[in-house]
């Protein structure tokens, strides 16, 4: 595979940006790995290429520099006119000095990681108080099961012929300095340094393979609505890397009558004037069922009652509480005796 972004994409040195973009949606279309012809090491090839070609400032260094000064982004200001004589042929290796500042040219392995994935899933008020486990399908790739990722037949591989076993190559170019040496991560077997001796029947080679997968999300207790959870390595595999996280965006359906603070869950229950006045004892629904409260005596509209270890479950034993507040609801319509109780009250001086 030529290491001449202008080869990879099939453009003339003068090539614009138009006819770039044309070059590369097409080679990208051609390569792209998930084509059954694909093939994802000259796939990667022309994104590198098209990302530097692209770029007006990058393109120029690559035009001047070769591939060191694109991906360095020039020398910025190094003064190597005292080696050789600017490009009078002095030789030296540039990828132990630049790989103290994170692997110049690729000295050190990449970290590839797959993409995450987000979804978003609902959960009733009560689930958001008890905590529960939900199930979610999702169509991504996968590590495949037949070869572990290896992409191998039986998992035989062999040592990679293009780097002999190192995972990576070194690249001579021809710079205004002299010829500079860079290493990069071997292409063909992706710095692992192996390749398959037969690629694996199920995922041809590329280690993954689309398909559904179920996931069992638990969900804490006490979570509150727009908050966001994290599996990690649950994302879309990737060949020769890390996995992507997955990332689940909760929304609680509210429920009327009830709301959280923190730990503690609020509700209201309606009671009677003669309630409020007197006192009473009365079942009220909750979230755990029916539940027997005490109304004092003389209890104002908005008075809370507090019940404890009724709230947001923290540990299988210990729960934060439950605060009732009390609406008197005043009868729209009264009976004539209704009326005339109330008439005795008021000339009584309630």
């Amino acid at each position: 595979m030529s290491d001449d972004y202008y080869e990879l994409l099939g453009v003339e040195r003068g090539a614009g940006k138009d006819e770039i973009k044309k070059a590369f949606r097409k080679k990208a279309q051609q390569y792209h790995p998930d084509k059954p012809d694909g093939d994802e090491a000259k796939f990667k090839a022309v994104n590198e290429a098209y990302s530097v070609l692209s770029d007006e400032k990058k393109k120029q260094q690559y035009d001047t520099f070769g591939k060191a000064g694109a991906a360095g982004g020039g020398f910025g200001g190094f003064d190597f006119s005292g080696f050789g004589n600017g490009a009078g042929g002095f030789e030296f290796d540039l990828g132990d000095i630049f790989s103290q500042f994170g692997g110049f040219g690729g000295s050190r392995s990449r970290a590839h990681r797959g993409s995450n994935i987000s979804v978003q899933i609902e959960i009733s008020f009560r689930d958001s108080v008890f905590g529960v486990e939900k199930d979610i399908e999702l169509d991504k790739n996968n590590v495949c099961t037949e070869c572990d990722g290896t992409g191998a037949h039986k998992k035989k591989t062999k040592t990679c012929h293009e780097c002999d076993g190192s995972g990576q190559v070194t690249m001579i170019q021809q710079t205004i300095m002299g010829q500079v040496r860079t290493n990069r991560i071997c292409q063909i077997c992706d710095g692992r340094g192996e390749v398959p001796e037969e690629n694996c029947h199920t995922c041809n080679g590329s280690g993954v393979v689309q398909g559904r997968e179920k996931i069992t999300i638990k969900i804490p207790a006490g979570i509150e609505d727009g908050q966001q959870l994290r599996l990690q390595g649950r994302g879309e595999a990737i060949a020769s890397g890390q996995p992507g996280d997955l990332y689940i965006l909760v929304r609680v359906i509210p429920e009327s009558g009830y709301h959280k603070e923190g730990r503690d869950v609020y509700m209201t229950a309606k009671i009677s004037p003669t309630e409020a006045l007197l006192g009473s004892k009365k079942m009220i629904e909750t979230l755990d069922g029916s539940v027997t409260i005490k109304i004092p005596a003389g209890s104002e509209h908005g008075k809370q009652l507090r019940i404890k270890d009724k709230g947001v479950v923290i540990t299988e034993n210990k729960r934060g509480d439950l605060y009732v507040q009390l609406l008197i609801e005043i009868p729209s319509k009264l009976t004539k005796e209704q009326k005339k109780i109330l008439e005795q009250l008021r000339n009584a001086g309630l």
